[in-house]
């Protein structure tokens, strides 16, 4: 099981940027995937989930209305990719966003989520 995240940078407020996390080794359909993000001094918190099976999508209440999660189920090949299209961004977006597998949406603990990629760098700021 292989997450990859990628996309991050900096960003000014109320820009926008799409962070792409690439899964391989494992079958997506039967799995959930979340962004999550982690600022500096604080606990990782669920932001996004998507269920690779049906598409359907959820989000944290700091970000309906600014963030898009989004699947490529690409047929046949080795690797797929969830997207966060982040706009609209604040100060307060900034921090290490990661990818997490789960088998449900139904949960923002990060201890339900068993497999992370590295993170990448968000940092909001003019």
């Amino acid at each position: 099981v292989q997450l990859v995240e990628s996309g991050g940078g900096l960003v000014q407020p109320g820009g926008s940027l799409r962070l792409s996390c690439a899964a391989s080794g494992f079958a997506l359909n039967y799995y959930a995937i979340a962004w999550f993000r982690q600022a500096p001094g604080k606990e990782r918190e669920g932001v996004s989930c998507i269920r690779m099976s049906s598409g359907s999508t959820f989000y944290v209440d700091s970000v309906k209305g600014r963030f898009t999660i989004s699947r490529d189920n690409a047929k046949n090949t080795a690797k797929n990719t969830v997207y966060l299209q982040m706009s609209s961004l604040k100060p307060e977006d900034t921090a290490v966003y990661y990818c997490g597998r789960s088998t449900w949406c139904g949960s923002w603990r990060p201890e339900d989520y068993h497999y992370w990629g590295q993170g990448t760098q968000v940092t909001v700021s003019s």
